[in-house]
């Protein structure tokens, strides 16, 4: 836990800064312990700068850069053991644990234990090739990867974000026998981030306030569901009012247009997508741990939702500690039915190409 104090010398118009900080540490100083660590042998560490208008702020740092923490230093670590409530202002937080280590290696006996297991092994997506293009190379490695995982974790959750994902979340439910709800692929997910960031952006308003879903697969067949869009609780063809819409039809294709190749706009710029995918995965993975029940557009096996069944695309599903508990039903026009059903053509004719 990190917080700031700013306070202004009115005599002065010198500017001072306090900043405490109070965290969990394993491991040893690399050369010392620094003079903050000094007062006493506490676990806080308070630092203290000016600032003035007329010169260059100087540079204040906690001396955490001199720590390292060892590796497996936390292998056998249950983190929800660890009390870091404290008292503060004369209320009780709850202190976040952030643990800049890793445990792992090439022995899947790592893997015991685990409540969920998030696979993104697969060939790297290449400038000009779609994500259909992977297909039976990353089958190749589920059918060598999950039998490991279910030998293991086999009571984990299993989350795909490798692509083909749509494909591989189907492939891999077969493979492992699991319920369907148990198999996430993270879907359109990240797609539905980018369309909810450039509504809000175009419309002024914060993401969380625009309620618009990119469905079917996470591909270049995927379409956002226009019919069912809100920004707050206004259909979003009729922001900020019918006479004088925000958005035109051309506007919106514009957005969507934009949405489904910015990650070929990402791998052509620097070869590969890994910042916003891991945002996106981080989203879904809180969902699960914390037993959410929250709505998220991920890929699962369908089983006669509008007329499809045993392929996976991304609806809107509610996501907790058990998985995927439920598909949201969500109204569509003609013509977004289709483009689903064009969805799940596309990806059926993808797997019939492959030895599953």
């Amino acid at each position: 836990m990190t917080w700031s104090i700013v306070a202004r010398d009115a005599a002065t118009g010198a500017f001072g800064v306090a900043v405490s900080t109070c965290a969990f540490a394993v491991g040893a100083p690399i050369d010392g312990e620094p003079a903050c660590h000094a007062n006493g042998g506490h676990s806080y560490k308070s630092i203290y700068g000016r600032l003035a208008w007329d010169r260059p702020a100087q540079t204040v740092t906690t001396g955490f850069e001199r720590y390292r923490l060892p590796y497996n230093a936390l292998t056998q670590t249950d983190l929800r053991s660890i009390d870091l409530r404290t008292d503060f202002l004369g209320r009780r937080l709850a202190a976040p644990v952030l643990i800049g280590a890793m445990t792992g290696g090439a022995d899947p006996d790592v893997l015991a234990g685990c409540e969920v297991v998030v696979i993104t092994a697969g060939a790297k997506q290449k400038p000009g090739q779609t994500r259909l293009d992977l297909g039976a190379h990353n089958v190749e490695i589920l059918r060598g990867l999950l039998p490991q995982v279910q030998a293991h974790a086999p009571e984990a959750l299993i989350v795909l974000v490798t692509n083909p994902v749509d494909v591989l979340t189907l492939v891999a439910q077969r493979l492992t026998g699991l319920p369907a709800g148990r198999v996430i692929g993270s879907g359109t997910l990240l797609d539905t981030s980018r369309l909810r960031w450039l509504l809000a952006s175009r419309a002024q308003v914060h993401a969380s306030s625009v309620h618009a879903a990119i469905l079917g697969e996470h591909g270049d067949t995927e379409f956002p569901a226009w019919s069912s869009a809100r920004i707050g609780p206004t259909p979003i063809l009729e922001w900020p009012t019918p006479a004088d819409p925000l958005f035109t039809r051309a506007d919106l294709d514009e957005v969507a247009d934009t949405v489904v190749h910015a990650a070929y706009e990402v791998i052509q710029g620097k070869g590969a997508t890994t910042y916003a995918v891991g945002v996106a995965t981080t989203r879904l993975l809180e969902a699960i741990l914390r037993d959410q029940h929250a709505i998220l557009p991920v890929s699962t096996v369908l089983d006669g939702v509008h007329g499809l069944s045993d392929v996976a695309l991304s609806m809107p599903c509610i996501v907790s500690r058990e998985g995927i508990e439920g598909v949201v039903p969500v109204p569509m026009s003609d013509g977004e039915i289709t483009k689903l059903h064009a969805s799940a053509e596309r990806l059926k004719d993808s797997l019939s190409s492959l030895d599953i």
